[in-house]
């Protein structure tokens, strides 16, 4: 599953045509289907940073697998994954073996929701900054004296917009419903909801807390699918159950480790995105590679590349 070579900022595959490329992913439209690749490309502040952080885009992949595979077989959730094997990719890309092996998945093309569908269940981050203004988080009502990562009375939905560029923007349910319509909307709560307390409770027997995490939902052929990554250190704050406390912030298994680095830096949070340090960059990789092997079992093996 592990590709050892030389990080990846973007991927060079003439005849797949031109990639959609996103903050991460680049993402090849072959008609039939989508191939997503995962390269290591780290974005903060929704600044897209110039360092690559080695192993990375195999660590969401390989996260990814996994939680589409559990939620799969535990929750019956419908999902866009095709394939990650190579082998059986459309037979245009398997002469781009080496840049895919490990950091990339066949996919159903589904019509994408835009909508973040954002569920909480500790207080922090936007939320945190939202529940200080007005007692609410998009919407939701929340007892008054919470602290900084205080677990929540129970998970809330929180949805945010997607934006092509900028910020994404809390919005409540309502809006939530404006977009998609009234049903759809009820339907990506509840399984939003669902899947993060799956989640939740895998993850609490790894001794890791999920605090917070977003899901993408398409339709295809009538269906809600669950799409793009899923429970990774990119979408999630993973953090360690045994030093949760309370009125701090967290040290967590996933970028707001970079995140924090950057706080402290006299950057306009503004592109360009700032060179991250040597050191900066093996300890991001090597909290990815501790995230998946806690929350799976299984090891990536190797190191840094």
């Amino acid at each position: 599953m592990t590709s050892m070579g030389a990080p990846l900022l973007t991927t060079e595959c003439p005849a797949l045509g031109v990639p959609r490329r996103g903050k991460v992913r680049d993402v090849y439209d072959l008609g039939d289907g989508l191939l997503m690749v995962a390269t290591d490309r780290l974005s903060a502040f929704d600044v897209v940073m110039p360092t690559p952080i080695p192993r990375k885009g195999e660590v969401l992949t390989a996260m990814s697998l996994f939680w589409f595979d559990l939620l799969g077989r535990e929750a019956g959730v419908r999902h866009h994954l095709l394939a990650s094997d190579v082998a059986r990719m459309p037979a245009a890309a398997r002469p781009y073996a080496d840049q895919l092996r490990g950091r990339s998945m066949w996919c159903v093309k589904a019509e994408v929701f835009p909508v973040e569908c954002v569920v909480r269940g500790y207080l922090v981050g936007s939320g945190w900054k939202d529940y200080q203004k007005s007692g609410r988080v998009c919407g939701v009502r929340l007892p008054a004296g919470l602290r900084l990562c205080d677990k929540l009375p129970e998970p809330i939905f929180t949805p945010a917009t997607k934006a092509a560029v900028g910020h994404d923007e809390n919005i409540d349910f309502a809006g939530v419903a404006n977009l998609v319509g009234q049903k759809t909307a009820e339907a990506l709560r509840k399984l939003s909801l669902d899947l993060y307390a799956r989640a939740a409770r895998h993850a609490e027997g790894r001794g890791i807390i999920l605090a917070d995490t977003k899901f993408e939902f398409g339709l295809a052929r009538g269906e809600i699918l669950l799409v793009d990554e899923v429970l990774t250190p990119d979408s999630s704050r993973f953090w360690s159950r045994a030093a949760w406390t309370p009125g701090r912030n967290q040290a967590s298994f996933d970028k707001q480790y970079v995140r924090d680095y950057l706080e402290t830096l006299d950057w306009n949070k503004q592109a360009p995105g700032p060179a991250l340090p040597a050191l900066v960059v093996a300890n991001t990789t090597g909290k990815y590679l501790e995230a998946y092997r806690l929350l799976t079992g299984n090891d990536l093996g190797g190191g840094c590349s």
